[in-house]
């Protein structure tokens, strides 16, 4: 599947409106759909429900914005959990991520997030995991629930969007975690995602086409805390293969 890159897609400008009425939905989607999220936990109080509600929320976003997600590689896939680490390219890779990776996975999202009033509110509500720089151990205890409630967690591993589109340096806390709980790693490429929601652009999202890559999981049964390096390079490697297949 050829992806467009982001150069090709600023080369022939959306239409100002398009582009306005895209930024308008995902915006109102953005807390609407989060609002109502909230709502229905407190009335069924069941997380599994309200992720169903998100999952299809996000398709529908990507759809309502003329972006057409294709999802390969799932038949790698078993029941888990697995601790997915995507690449990070823009906003709209949680979004890509979110509707079309299989299952009630969580996110690990930065501890600061959580302290926003209704960003935060939907964090928690979702049952995302806040990741405490300053203590590291209290998300790993999170994280191990989630492996007994076989929940798999999407972490990106550069912890912040790339600027250019090349892969950044990748943090030790997920594959720490992984090895810990013993949860394989599987790496996730996101293809395109930059091309439709620019950085700088004001949220909005451009008409396009998204790729997601499941490659193979990475088993750590038999890897140590020595291994951490290892497995951060392993897991580098096979997703700028891809991003360059």
């Amino acid at each position: 599947m050829t992806v467009p890159t982001e150069t090709s897609v600023l080369a022939a400008p959306l239409p100002r409106a398009r582009a306005f009425v895209n930024r308008v939905i995902f915006r109102g989607m953005l807390f609407t759909m989060g609002a109502i999220a909230m709502v229905m936990y407190r009335v069924i109080r069941d997380k599994n429900v309200t992720w169903a509600f998100a999952k299809a929320q996000a398709r529908n976003l990507a759809r309502l914005c003329g972006v057409k997600v294709h999802i390969r590689g799932l038949e790698r896939l078993g029941p888990g959990p697995y601790i997915f680490a995507p690449n990070h390219q823009s906003h709209f890779d949680i979004a890509a991520l979110l509707g079309y990776l299989p299952g009630n996975n969580r996110f690990a999202a930065k501890k600061e997030m959580f302290d926003e009033p209704v960003l935060g509110a939907v964090l928690r509500t979702m049952g995302m995991i806040p990741i405490d720089r300053d203590n590291p151990l209290e998300a790993i205890e999170q994280l191990n629930q989630l492996k007994l409630d076989n929940y798999s967690v999407i972490i990106f591993p550069e912890g912040t969007r790339s600027r250019d589109g090349s892969l950044l340096l990748f943090k030790k806390g997920p594959f720490v975690a992984a090895i810990h709980l013993g949860v394989p790693v599987v790496p996730v490429v996101c293809k395109g995602t930059r091309a439709v929601m620019p950085r700088g652009g004001y949220l909005s999202i451009l008409p396009g086409k998204v790729e997601i890559v499941v490659l193979d999981p990475i088993e750590v049964a038999q890897m140590s805390y020595d291994d951490r390096d290892r497995l951060r390079q392993m897991v580098r490697e096979r997703i700028e293969a891809e991003l360059h297949a």
